[in-house]
């Protein structure tokens, strides 16, 4: 069955956070990459997977911050497929504790062919990995 979304807990570890003992704001995007990876795999396979000739750069990221999060504090990632084109992937990203929204983020990928020597091109996403995935409903 294709995977929509993908969702974990995560405790704010100290090299994540400023002088302050807050997370730095770059933290959030390695965590929506994380759950972006964990996603991935949960659905068989791998966003880097070697001797593909696939990949996946990223052409979009955000992040809106609405309240701080601070050492050893545990937090909710929740990542969902909102949009898929035939070259694209766009992902919404939820950081949460409880009911509380601490940030929220969209990260845009596209399906490129990288090739030694020559500059990444777009393709359309393979129907190997299409098929495992799909936009997430959203009454989720």
């Amino acid at each position: 069955m294709p995977l929509s979304e993908y969702r974990f807990t995560r405790r704010v570890q100290f090299y994540e956070t400023d002088a302050a003992g807050i997370v730095h704001f770059s933290w959030f995007f390695r965590y929506m990459e994380e759950a972006e990876h964990a996603l991935w795999r949960e659905a068989g396979i791998s966003i880097h997977a070697p001797d593909t000739g696939v990949g996946w750069p990223r052409v979009a990221a955000s992040f809106e911050y609405h309240r701080a999060l601070r050492f050893e504090q545990e937090f909710e990632v929740w990542l969902r497929i909102v949009e898929m084109t035939k070259k694209t992937i766009r992902y919404a990203c939820v950081l949460a504790q409880g009911e509380s929204r601490i940030a929220t983020g969209a990260l845009t990928i596209a399906c490129v062919r990288r090739r030694p020597n020559e500059p990444m091109k777009a393709i359309d996403i393979p129907p190997e990995i299409a098929a495992r995935f799909q936009i997430a409903d959203d009454n989720g």
